[in-house]
């Protein structure tokens, strides 16, 4: 039997964003995962501090072109890939112009949240997934990690009531030590209407603090990972008081790897050969 699709969505990965828990994990877990049999794709934003000409990143135009809406308004989707030769491992990038090029990363340099990050948060959950959609493959798993991503539960259940492309896949999302203060910006509850959003999803992403939305994608997902070990203690409660099926974190960063890969297994009920 084949070792599993997993799909990593991540708000940094080093070498393209500094390094620090969230992008290092973004970095190592995929690559390990891939050298023990998984095939994989990663994805994240392209913030305009990820230098295009020193990570020699190029667009794909075949993924490239089409237009999302958001709040009324159409927004081009433009996806970029890079590589990391020593790990054998492409990244593709989610761009647009307004969302991604005129800030610097998740929220501003001076760590404000931008005005539009609730659209930018949307754009980025189902750009990925159309993205992955373009490319057809499907994967067995979605495991992803960062505030930035945490709309990906919210589109991957709106995509599939009218598409059964990711029908069967399950989700983990990884809690590390990101954070923000206060709500994100713009009317993330307004917008969300637009997206066909159940009474379910406006309740529970109706906090947007960083604990409702890590709560919400929580809640949405079906198993987490403990990535860190400075997450967020009242998340973990959280989590194990839902039922969801929890990965603690160990300091053995081979062995956390190699638990990480059977856990895998545990949520999709897959059995290896």
């Amino acid at each position: 039997m084949a070792k599993g699709r997993i799909l990593f969505v991540n708000q940094e990965i080093m070498p393209f964003t500094e390094e620090n828990e969230r992008s290092s994990m973004g970095r190592y877990l995929p690559a390990r995962l891939q050298e023990m049999g998984r095939e994989i794709r990663v994805f994240m934003p392209k913030f305009s501090t990820v230098s295009e000409r020193k990570n020699q990143l190029h667009e794909v135009i075949r993924l490239s072109g089409m237009n999302l809406i958001v709040n009324n308004c159409d927004h081009q989707l433009i996806i970029k890939v890079g590589s990391i030769p020593t790990a054998r491992m492409q990244v593709y990038f989610i761009d647009n112009d307004e969302y991604f090029q005129r800030h610097p990363g998740a929220t501003e340099a001076n760590g404000t949240m931008t005005a539009d990050s609730d659209e930018r948060l949307l754009f980025f959950g189902r750009g990925t997934l159309e993205a992955v959609r373009k490319l057809a493959w499907q994967p067995h798993l979605i495991n992803f990690s960062g505030w930035f991503t945490a709309m990906v539960p919210f589109f991957l259940r709106r995509i599939n009531k009218e598409n059964a492309f990711f029908s069967g896949t399950k989700l983990v999302i990884t809690l590390t030590d990101d954070w923000f203060k206060g709500h994100i910006g713009g009317d993330l509850e307004r917008k969300m209407k637009a997206e066909n959003a159940t009474a379910k999803d406006l309740r529970l992403y109706g906090d947007t603090t960083y604990m409702g939305l890590m709560k919400a994608a929580i809640t949405y997902s079906h198993g987490v990972i403990i990535g860190s070990p400075n997450v967020n203690p009242e998340l973990v409660a959280f989590a194990k008081e839902n039922k969801r099926n929890v990965l603690d974190y160990i300091d053995d960063r081979e062995e956390f790897f190699t638990r990480i890969n059977k856990f895998y297994d545990t949520i999709t009920g897959r059995i290896e050969n």
